[in-house]
């Protein structure tokens, strides 16, 4: 076996290492006869949100144990090609094998990072806010943008999107919106894009000019029922409002909508679903994600770190850059990951990013820097 090949077969066994380390492949089948004895439970609907959690956790079982078992398969049948191409002087079989190896290593290492998603709420679903910043109407557009493009990663990646709050902007645009995002890992893989995201092209409300834009977002993971977050009902106010959006699909206009204060710490989380009991609900729940995640900063100084450097959505605090003119690139500002592909970017393509990302907060150092180590 000529070396690339070889050293391509070593890094995905190192990448299988970890994955069967961080699955517990010795005790996965037996928990999965667990989870599939618990699911036969005919009172298991009794508690539809327990019964939602125990399925995704199951699925997501399912998916690693598949995953895992895939790659390595897949290994072993394109090592025995190379072998039995060797052997029969056959350069094409050789060839194609060594192809389906290299594409193998970058299949593994994706896996590999999703398996790195071992955070106390990384396999959650997350709340995503965006907001607009500096720069009026072009802010509000650039939100909207923003927003857009959440919206396609996560529908790309089969997750459910649901729209909890939105505000038009005065022109055009959007001055705020808040998701929720439904799907394994959902969190884990967007709470690397808190932050304020900045925004260079040429205006397109006729000025003609050169503008920067900014808007900042904000992840935070849905929690679990059985996770408890005390809140003094005397730190909240509760108020209703008639909702303001455009209508549309997205937008409720009803006198239902729900806004909670939090005195404490000024957070301020909305709903503006058809049902003021089903806003109370969906506020709550994001108040207690908001005030959970704050204890999560409070312990982890990294991730501490992290979420302070959203700072307000303006010159200094940006995590990323997305210039459309005068050249196209958009530069993640943290692990220097930059791509000239601004459309795809801005059309749901943001896992190079993320990965990035996630590769410097287990490593320490860029994906670039590890790659230059290797």
């Amino acid at each position: 076996m000529r070396a690339e090949a070889q050293n391509n077969v070593e890094k995905i066994r190192k990448s299988l290492d970890l994955l069967a380390q961080r699955l517990g492949w010795e005790t996965a089948q037996h928990r999965l006869e667990e989870f599939n004895a618990r699911v036969e439970d005919p009172d298991l609907w009794n508690d539809p949100a327990a019964a939602q959690k125990l399925m995704r956790d199951r699925q997501g079982l399912v998916d690693a144990m598949e995953s895992y078992t895939s790659l390595k398969q897949e290994l072993e049948d394109q090592v025995e090609l190379i072998e039995l191409g060797e052997m029969e002087d056959d350069a094409e079989v050789v060839a194609e094998a060594e192809t389906a190896l290299r594409g193998l290593v970058d299949r593994a290492a994706k896996k590999e990072l999703e398996a790195l998603l071992d955070g106390e709420t990384d396999g959650n679903d997350a709340f995503l806010e965006i907001k607009s910043g500096a720069g009026g109407t072009e802010a509000c557009d650039w939100a909207q943008m923003l927003a857009r493009m959440y919206v396609r990663w996560a529908e790309k990646r089969g997750f459910e999107v649901e729209l909890q709050e939105e505000t038009p902007g005065t022109e055009a645009g959007i001055k705020s919106a808040t998701y929720q995002i439904k799907g394994h890992n959902a969190y884990g893989w967007l709470k690397s894009e808190s932050g304020t995201h900045r925004l260079v092209r040429i205006s397109p409300f006729g000025k003609g000019t050169r503008e920067t834009s900014f808007a900042a977002v904000g992840a935070y993971p849905v929690i679990d029922d059985n996770i408890e977050i005390e809140i003094n009902p005397a730190d909240i106010r509760i108020d209703t409002y008639r909702s303001s959006g455009a209508g549309g699909q997205h937008v409720n206009t009803t006198d239902s909508a729900v806004r909670i204060t939090h005195a404490p710490t000024g957070i301020v989380v909305t709903s503006s679903e058809k049902s003021q009991h089903q806003n109370r609900d969906i506020a709550m729940k994001a108040l207690k994600s908001r005030l959970y995640q704050l204890e999560l900063d409070r312990r982890n100084a990294e991730v501490n770190a992290l979420h302070e450097a959203k700072g307000d959505a303006g010159w200094g605090n940006q995590i990323r850059s997305y210039v459309l003119q005068p050249y196209q690139m958009v530069k993640d500002l943290r692990t220097q990951h930059e791509t000239a592909d601004t459309s795809g970017v801005l059309d749901g393509d943001l896992d190079p990013f993320m990965a990035a990302t996630l590769a410097m907060q287990v490593s320490g150092k860029s994906r670039a820097e590890a790659g230059a180590q290797d």
